[in-house]
């Protein structure tokens, strides 16, 4: 295990995202909702602060890059499938408004967040970031290494979009849709899941080069990133499948046929109307 050591430039970054995040509901409090659901809210956003937190501090970033490509991976899930869905869910509709209010940015993340944009976009730097002179390039270089981890993040908001969006004017997929995005999403990443779990031999060999620690060989290290990738990444989506499924049906048996969610988008319009 290393030796605890802080990494103050995570705590500055991430520790003022956050301190913003509470300062912006405190100033917009008259209008972000019931106190219950600005507290519910504050609760996801701080828990997904905390998952990115978690992954980029010690010891799980000095894990990954230094000594074990399945904490790497576990890293990476952290970064795409925990902590997105939980930052879209605790930011209210009126600050992704504030943030999108620009024309031209708007625009941008409404293409960027169409369900084939956006998957073809994350699965894309997925792939690419699994390259091997990619995976190497970042356990030498930090600049390369938060880069990367950027990218994942922002990629990971857009692809959850279409799931969790809050915006009417960005609405998500109806849950019959949802449900086929996300079964999609589960099945791209079984290609790097496949290689990583039947390879005979090691995909990133700088991995083979770090220290050996808890009895771990490279190549079980990498059978490990495997399974974590497949499984558990599969568990999540999967997850969230079957809460839209239920929630969809219990929502049909209340109020009756409305597979296209009509309901839905008249009520958050009604919610607009100057009373």
């Amino acid at each position: 295990m290393p030796a605890w050591h802080s990494h103050p430039s995570v705590w500055l970054v991430l520790g003022g995202i956050w301190v913003a995040y509470l300062v912006a509901v405190r100033r917009h409090r008259t209008v972000a909702g019931e106190p219950s659901d600005r507290r519910r809210r504050t609760t996801l956003f701080s828990f997904g602060m905390a998952c990115l937190w978690l992954g980029a501090d010690w010891p799980v970033h000095d894990l990954a890059e230094g000594y074990l490509y399945s904490v790497h991976m576990a890293q990476h899930l952290l970064f795409t499938l925990v902590a997105p869905p939980l930052l879209i869910a605790g930011m209210p509709a009126w600050m992704w408004r504030d943030i999108l209010r620009p024309r031209w940015l708007f625009l941008v993340f409404r293409l960027l967040t169409r369900p084939i944009v956006a998957l073809i976009l994350f699965n894309g730097l997925l792939l690419f970031t699994h390259w091997p002179e990619v995976v190497e390039a970042s356990v030498r270089s930090e600049l390369t290494h938060f880069t990367l981890h950027v990218l994942l993040v922002g990629s990971a908001i857009l692809m959850w979009w279409p799931v969790m969006s809050p915006l009417v004017e960005l609405p998500a997929l109806t849950p019959p849709a949802q449900m086929m995005y996300l079964f999609a999403q589960s099945l791209a990443p079984t290609i790097p899941a496949s290689f990583l779990t039947f390879g005979h031999t090691l995909l990133y060999p700088v991995y083979g080069t770090f220290p050996r620690i808890w009895g771990i060989s490279a190549l079980n290290d990498q059978l490990i990133a495997g399974l974590l990738m497949k499984l558990v990444g599969g568990f999540i989506l999967w997850g969230f499948v079957a809460t839209i499924f239920f929630r969809w049906h219990a929502r049909e048996e209340r109020d009756g046929w409305d597979a296209l969610a009509f309901r839905q988008v008249e009520r958050e319009l009604r919610s607009k109307v100057p009373r």
